[in-house]
């Protein structure tokens, strides 16, 4: 069995193609999704890529929120298929409110652009498998909107529930409260994320690290970890 990983694009997506090469090279099949269609043409599990969806009008993702294709992401998700936002497609799930709190203007007002550590918190996602808990990695990160915010209730309740993804680790580029930098829906099954790891996916093109310069694959394992939940309920 080929999983088939569908990538939605909006206009204003930036990181559409790259998020397909990811999944590409983690073994799956990718396929190429528009924003204004109601058609998920079968795929397993889906990514919401990065950029600047409808030119981040009154707040990033909240027009793509409401496009056409995201009445099946919601049922989609509901259903408990894999679904992954990265940075702008983070923002849209909060926005679609498929996951909790907002994202608003970094806290120095500047965009930043940096190889970011992060630490995984939660291992138990259809996303985060093949991480351990604990573990340190290091994801491109690029955002002029990232800064995570809650009420100190939901706050909380993420934490007592476990719904933290990850954090931000050495560094908080944009003032995310309580350094977190991705979350998970209570079922698993949707995770959104500031930073990028569609790249770090491939040795030669991704962060540094201490073995070779752009040697970095951290990001490999959050699309790994989606074909084998894909799998898992397909045996």
């Amino acid at each position: 069995m080929t999983v088939r990983i569908g990538v939605i694009t909006w206009p204003g997506s930036l990181d559409d193609r790259d998020a397909q090469r990811a999944i590409r090279i983690a073994g799956a099949e990718p396929v190429a999704l528009w924003h204004g269609s109601h058609d998920l043409e079968g795929v397993d599990a889906l990514v919401l890529p990065g950029g600047f969806s409808y030119g981040d009008y009154l707040r990033s993702g909240a027009i793509a929120a409401l496009s056409p294709i995201m009445t099946e992401v919601k049922d989609a998700a509901a259903k408990g298929m894999p679904i992954l936002g990265i940075c702008n497609g983070f923002q849209m799930l909060v926005e679609a409110h498929l996951l909790p709190g907002g994202l608003i203007r970094n806290h120095h007002q500047h965009f930043v652009r940096r190889d970011q550590k992060l630490t995984v918190e939660n291992t138990t996602s259809a996303w985060t498998s093949e991480f351990a808990v604990g573990q340190e990695i290091v994801i491109p990160l690029k955002n002029a909107e990232g800064g995570y915010i809650a009420s100190e209730e939901t706050l909380d309740r993420i934490e007592g529930e476990d719904l933290v993804a990850f954090r931000y680790a050495g560094v908080n580029p944009n003032g995310s409260l309580r350094d977190i930098a991705g979350l998970t829906n209570e079922a698993g099954n949707v995770v959104g994320l500031m930073p990028h790891p569609e790249h770090a996916t491939e040795a030669g093109f991704g962060p540094n690290t201490a073995d070779a310069m752009r040697s970095g694959t951290d990001g490999l394992a959050f699309f790994t970890s989606a074909i084998a939940a894909v799998s898992r309920v397909a045996a």
